[in-house]
Formats: structure tokens, sequence, C-alpha cells
């Protein structure tokens, strides 16, 4: 009985966390994938000026969407912690550590573009610059964000080893899944190293695939943790 009940305990436990993962998951393809395929101009500063200005509604709640992804991942690793903290507490200290440095970093990248709206929406400022001027101003913004992004990308990427570690110890997921989740946090930090140290980086046909090992990690984690729930943990000796 009292086996079953901590199976029952377990199983709430890893649904609760999958149900953070999904909204989390949602969260961050809104605001980070979908609404820059529309406000973006594909490195057009008029273009993505005169998109940002025709989608406002949609650019201010992508915006919206990036605060809740990042504010509402906090409760992700805490929870993951509970699930898989008896295989190794270090590992899962590690795990939350490294995930939570993720949350002020990605936070702070949305003040870029917030001045963006402030650029656009400040009848002063958009007599003070010419048109071109303008544009330059935020495409500089744009630039921020993604660079903040990208140093957040770091974290986003090591908080998976170790989360993918615990998996594979702990028999209570599939191997195969944390197996792709350290592959896939393995990705994300040689997505960052070969931005920063490999001129022309972002122009190799390959570079929209470097990350595709960590989209399967974390969907199938995600999916697997909320359908299947999980087994109960297997203290480590």
């Amino acid at each position: 009985m009292a086996m079953d009940d901590n199976d029952r305990s377990t199983r709430r436990l890893a649904r609760a966390a999958g149900a953070a993962y999904l909204v989390n998951v949602i969260a961050g393809i809104f605001s980070l994938m979908v609404v820059p395929s529309i406000t973006g101009g594909h490195g057009d500063p008029a273009a993505t000026v005169q998109n940002i200005l025709a989608h406002e509604s949609l650019y201010r709640a992508g915006i919206a969407a990036g605060l809740f992804c990042y504010v509402e991942f906090l409760l992700l690793p805490l929870l993951l912690y509970r699930l898989l903290g008896a295989v190794n507490r270090n590992a899962a200290a590690l795990m939350v550590v490294l995930a939570l440095v993720s949350v002020p970093l990605s936070i702070a990248s949305l003040t870029h573009k917030l001045d963006v709206l402030a650029l656009l929406g400040h009848a002063a400022w958009l007599h003070a610059f010419d048109a071109g001027q303008l544009q330059s101003q935020v495409m500089l913004q744009l630039s921020g964000y993604a660079s903040a992004v990208l140093v957040a990308q770091v974290f986003w990427g090591l908080w998976l080893i170790p989360f993918g570690w615990l998996v594979v110890r702990s028999g209570q997921l599939p191997r195969l899944l944390g197996y792709l989740l350290m592959l896939g946090g393995l990705s994300y930090v040689a997505d960052f190293a070969g931005q920063v140290l490999v001129a022309g980086y972002n122009d190799m046909d390959f570079v929209g695939y470097v990350t595709l090992l960590a989209a399967l990690g974390e969907i199938g984690t995600c999916l697997w943790l909320l359908v299947m729930g999980a087994k109960a943990p297997r203290p480590s000796a």
C-alpha cells in the first residue's frame, strides 16, 4: 500500500512538472519563434520597423509571453529536484542552480525589446531622428536583445546536462530522453561557442539544426512527464 501511495505521489509530481514544462515550452515558442517570424524583417531595418509597427500588439504580447515564460520557469527545476533529487542531491542541486541563473539573464534581455517600443512610441524621439537613424537604433536594440539571449542560452543548455544525467541514472524516465537532454545541453553551449568564435557561423547551412537535439529532448521529456508520469525513485547508495 505504501509503495502504491509512493507511485501515485511520484506520478502526480511528474505530471505537475510536465505541465509546468509544457506551459514553458508553449510560451517560449511563441515568444522566441512565432512573434519574431512575423515582426522581424530578415535583417532589413526598414522592413523590421514596419513589421513591428504593423503588429505592435503581437510584439507586445511576445514580450509579455517571454516574461511569463521566464518567471514560470522558476517552478520547473524545483519540481524536478523533488522528482529526481533522491538519485543524487549534488547533481540535482547543480541542475537547479544552473537553471535559476538563466532566469535573470533572460528577463534582462527583454529590456532591449521594451526599448524598441520606447523608440517607436515617443513622438519627441520620432522627430529627433530621421528614418534611417531611427531604424538603426531599433536594429541596435534588437541586436542587443539577441546578444543577451545568446548569453542566457549557455545556461539554458548547462542545466540540461545534470538534468539528463539524473534521468539516465534514475530509471524513472526513458534513458534515451536523458541522453538527448545531455547532448542537447552540449549543443546549446556549442552553438554559443560557434556564434562567438567562428566568423560567418550564422550563414552556415547546419546552424538551424544545432540545437535540434535539445528540442527533441525537452519536448519529449515534457510530454513523457505529462502523459506517462514517472516511476518511483530509486535512491543511490
